[in-house]
Formats: C-alpha cells, structure tokens, sequence
C-alpha cells in the first residue's frame, strides 16, 4: 500500500515541475514599443549626436523611416509637390494633411512623429491656430506641430506652446510664403538677411519652439544660428554646422523621375537611391507580359477546379444558355495547387 502511495506522490511530483517547467516557457507579453521623446531628443542635443529627420506621407514611407532607425519624421506639406502634383505646398488643406499624418502614425511607431501646419492653417489669429494645432494632435496623432515663420508668427508660437502642444520653428526659405518672395531661394545671402535669419530664430526660442528647421542657407548662416540658440537646428540645405539634417524622402530615395519632379528638387538634395527607375521598369515589364499574355502564367495561376466539377458546370451552362455556348469555352486549367495547400 505504501509503494503504490510513494509511486503516486512521485508521479505527482513529476507532473508538478513537468507543469512549472511549461508555465516557466510560456511566452510573456511583449514590451510596449519605445517612441523617442522630447526628452531622447533634448539628450541627444545634449551629447552632440546629430538628429536625423525625414519626411513621410503614408504607411509605407513610415514604415521604411521607422526601419530605418530616422529619429525624427516630419508628415511635410512638401507632399503638396510629390505626391499631389502641385507646383508649391500652398495648397494643401488642414484635413488633407490629416489623412497623411493617420497614416504615418500606424507605419512609425517609433520615431517622433511632427505634422507640418499648412498654408492658412496659423496665420488668421493665435486661436485659429490653436484649434488647428489641437486637430493635428488629437486627429493626426502626431507628437508636435511645425510652422513656417519668425518674429511675425513668434507670438502664436507661444500661445500654442502655451497650450500644451510642442512647436517646431522653420526659418529661412519659407516655402509656404513663395507667392511674396516670387519663387523659391536661397535666403541669409546678404548680411542683413542673414541677421533676420538670426533674429527670426531667437523670436522662436523665446517664444517656446523646441527646435528649428533652417532651410536654404550658406553654411556660416546655419552654424552662426545653431550658435545663438540653445536648441536644435535641423538643416536642410544649411551646410553640416547644424544639430541635425532632413531630407524630404522622394528625393532621397530617388522616388520620382519626371519633369515636374526635376524642376521642383533643390540642389541641396543628394539622391541615396534610385527607386524611381526600378518602379518604372517593373510597370513597363508589366504591360508589356500582359499585353504578350506572358503574365498571367501557369506558375500565378494556382486556382483549379476538378474535371467532374466543369463538366458539370458547362453541363449547366450549356443547358441555360445554349445561344451564348461556344465549344471549347470551358477547359480544364492545369491543376498546380496540392489539395489543402494554401493559394497565397
């Protein structure tokens, strides 16, 4: 009775830790994912580490930011240009540009993520601003908002900042103003320009902008301006002086190759890829197999229906439609997908 009972008590055991040993090797839960902060960026301005931004428009330029390790994505209204053809970013809407920025937050979940405030969109009164500026927070899901402007748009900086909401300042070439300067340019090529330049950027900083986008610029402009404020400079055709670079992603990754494009890419931009052309042959080879009836072939056609089954079907067809049946209408596909296999 007493070696049943031992053998019992061992078994139990047995299945004791046998029980631990798979709770022990049950998959926990993952680790939420780690979005850079103000604070990651304010560290790394701190540590000397150059800022890396990119712009994106949609799930898939996110997610290849995001894949990238891009600290910084901006949803820029420079998609007026790439992506809807417009010949500057004026015409773009609060609403268009929240629709990218939706899409942009589901493709990065890490980098932090700035909306750029279009045209009209923060110039009418701080309080129009605020609510626009509220919407790309709360619609867009985006972490801060970006604003073209200096001294003149300081004041409604500072009631945004106020707010709660973190700004991004943009001084120098400010596309979104290209109907008053008269075309896009070069800007700080003067002495007295350039101390605008300046000025327009320390406004900023006292109004509360986290950090500033300078664009179009020589080089001893963009470091004299890194130099007068206390917080990031993102370059973009500033010279390599700054606290970081951007680069709108088109460009970069040699997206689009036609006359609009050409016309429209600063000589700023160096072209790390060259998408555009591989995008191109893919589509001409494309049309040309369907055009040949080279594609679809029998390797991309996995969907088969069994003998019995179509001669049943051109049975029925035959029956309820013998004006329209034509001999040999029906045929037997080759059959290539094994039974239960999935067509995908």
């Amino acid at each position: 009775m007493m070696m049943g009972l031992n053998h019992w008590v061992r078994g139990a055991n047995a299945a004791f830790r046998a029980s631990c040993r798979l709770l022990s090797s049950t998959p926990q839960a993952l680790e939420p994912v780690k979005r850079v902060s103000l604070r990651d960026i304010q560290r790394w301005y701190d540590q000397g580490r150059p800022l890396v931004m990119a712009t994106a428009y949609d799930y898939p330029s996110a997610r290849h930011c995001e894949l990238a390790g891009i600290d910084v994505v901006l949803v820029g209204d420079s998609v007026a240009m790439v992506q809807y053809g417009h010949e500057t970013t004026q015409k773009l809407t609060v609403d268009q540009m929240l629709f990218h920025c939706v899409a942009v937050t589901n493709g990065a979940r890490v980098p932090y993520l700035i909306g750029d405030m279009p045209f009209g969109s923060y110039e009418v009164s701080a309080e129009d601003a605020m609510r626009n500026a509220f919407r790309f927070i709360k619609e867009g899901n985006v972490q801060a908002v970006k604003v073209e402007g200096g001294r003149t748009i300081a004041p409604t900086v500072e009631r945004i900042v106020q707010s709660g909401i973190a700004v991004m300042g943009h001084v120098g070439l400010n596309p979104q103003r290209v109907s008053r300067m008269g075309g896009f340019r070069a800007f700080g090529r003067t002495a007295s320009e350039a101390y605008e330049v300046v000025q327009d950027a320390v406004a900023l900083e006292q109004a509360g902008a986290f950090a500033l986008v300078i664009e179009c610029v020589p080089e001893p402009v963009g470091d004299l301006v890194t130099q007068a404020v206390g917080i990031p400079t993102i370059g973009i055709g500033a010279g390599g002086k700054t606290s970081g670079q951007v680069l709108v992603y088109h460009d970069l990754v040699g997206m689009l190759q036609h006359p609009h494009h050409a016309k429209v890419t600063p000589r700023f931009c160096k072209r790390y890829g060259a998408v555009g052309p591989v995008v191109q042959h893919a589509l001409e080879q494309y049309a040309e197999e369907v055009r040949t009836r080279a594609f679809p072939s029998e390797e991309f056609t996995p969907y088969s229906i069994s003998t019995d089954e179509l001669a049943e079907l051109q049975r029925r067809y035959m029956e309820k439609s013998p004006t329209f049946a034509k001999p040999g209408l029906l045929r037997t596909p080759p059959s290539n997908t094994e039974e239960g296999a999935s067509p995908y």
